[in-house]
């Protein structure tokens, strides 16, 4: 599966892709949150920056847990949980 990273930057960059066609779930306080791919300002390093309340807001790439183009899920963060024991279960 293509990284979150990558997927990203294939949105901007790709001049086969429309950004406004896509939206990004993130974990902010243990809650889902949707956002429009067009509310990113920029990418920095592992960090996508937006605006908030006239701020710029940086929030971790690793936080993004679905990507819908069109409102079709096409990435999901694999969710690892642990075990009783501390072994990773999936």
């Amino acid at each position: 599966m293509i990284t979150i990273k990558d997927l990203v930057n294939k949105i901007k960059w790709d001049k086969r892709e429309n950004p406004e066609d896509y939206s990004l779930w993130f974990l902010d306080l243990d809650k889902l949150v949707e956002m429009r791919y067009t509310d990113i300002k920029k990418l920095d390093g592992n960090f996508m920056v937006v605006e908030k309340e006239g701020e710029e807001v940086e929030i971790p790439l690793h936080r993004i847990r679905e990507v819908r183009k069109k409102g079709a899920v096409i990435w999901k963060r694999e969710v690892v949980k642990q075990g009783k024991q501390g072994a990773e279960q999936k």
